[in-house]
């Protein structure tokens, strides 16, 4: 590195195999290979190491060893949405009031725990799902702190993180939202915290590089998109009101060394277009932060990342 240069970004970007969900496993993961991506987001469902089929150790050893001679990284994330259910979108849930149907998402879980385990992933992501009708908040409380028990046992045992996401629109949504789960189990040392950035536009009262900051002992997984403020829609880069180089800046700053996942399941039909565009985006903004942090300036000023980039929905 020259005295002119600034520190090479210390960030890790990957890419969700739920925004490929139309490429095979084998060739999501040589796309994001040949793009440059450090890892993947890899959602356990039917079309990508399905997690119910028959084999899924020796499927799953096949994938370990496709993701180590592409050199890519993983996270393991269970938001697949009929992986348990045709009809019910990521359902059952931990909130569920049929206790069987409890029991076959924490089953789902502690599954995915393993195959993370096998994989050498990060973490493992989860959520919490919505309150379901004639559900009480205090029922649905109690019902996903013992929900938790089985899988953070599992987590402990494989040495391999939980990282629950704050999702809008389901009862564990916010940053405090999390922080009451963490003090209701006991603040349990696997138990840690997917943070999307997009979300944290969406509806936290903090920007998002101040969600960051808040967030930082706890952060085990991070998923990233552009947003809108009070809208729960994820969209590419440079579409939503997202200034990425503070938030970038932040991240770099509290020292995590998991994946930063672009986070984009409904832009399948283009998948690959938007993972080619996604990756320079986020690389130019990370330039920038570190730009910003000591000063130096090598990037024209006419190229700023806020700016829309070839590959966004906008035309």
């Amino acid at each position: 590195m020259t005295a002119h240069e600034p520190p090479a970004p210390s960030l890790r970007f990957g890419y969700g195999t739920n925004g490929l969900a139309d490429l095979r496993l084998d060739d999501a993961l040589a796309l994001l290979a040949d793009l440059g991506y450090d890892g993947v987001g890899l959602t356990l469902d039917h079309m990508h190491l399905d997690p119910l089929a028959p084999d899924l150790a020796a499927r799953t050893r096949h994938v370990a060893r496709r993701l180590d001679k592409l050199g890519l990284g993983v996270t393991v994330e269970t938001g697949a949405r009929y992986v348990l259910d045709p009809r019910r979108k990521h359902g059952p849930s931990l909130l569920d009031p049929d206790p069987d149907d409890r029991t076959r998402r924490v089953d789902l879980l502690v599954r995915a725990v393993r195959v993370a385990a096998d994989l050498g992933a990060h973490a493992v992501h989860c959520f919490s799902g919505t309150v379901p009708d004639h559900t009480d908040e205090d029922t649905a409380w109690k019902r996903l702190t013992e929900a938790f028990g089985p899988v953070l046992d599992a987590a402990s045992a494989a040495g391999i993180p939980l990282a629950v996401e704050p999702e809008p629109g389901h009862l564990l949504a916010t940053l405090d939202d999390f922080h009451h789960l963490r003090r209701a189990l006991g603040d349990p040392e696997p138990l840690g915290l997917t943070l999307d950035i997009g979300h944290c536009q969406c509806l936290e009262p903090l920007a998002p590089a101040d969600c960051v900051r808040e967030a930082a002992p706890w952060l085990r997984h991070v998923q990233i998109e552009d947003m809108r403020r009070g809208v729960h829609e994820h969209l590419p880069f440079g579409d939503g009101e997202i200034d990425f180089p503070p938030v970038l800046a932040a991240l770099a700053a509290t020292g995590y060394r998991g994946l930063t996942v672009v986070e984009l399941p409904r832009h399948s039909h283009a998948g690959p277009r938007f993972a080619a565009h996604s990756l320079p985006y986020l690389r130019k903004a990370a330039r920038l932060a570190a730009e910003r942090t000591t000063g130096m300036s090598t990037v024209p000023s006419h190229g700023d990342p806020s700016a829309t980039p070839e590959g966004s929905s906008t035309p």
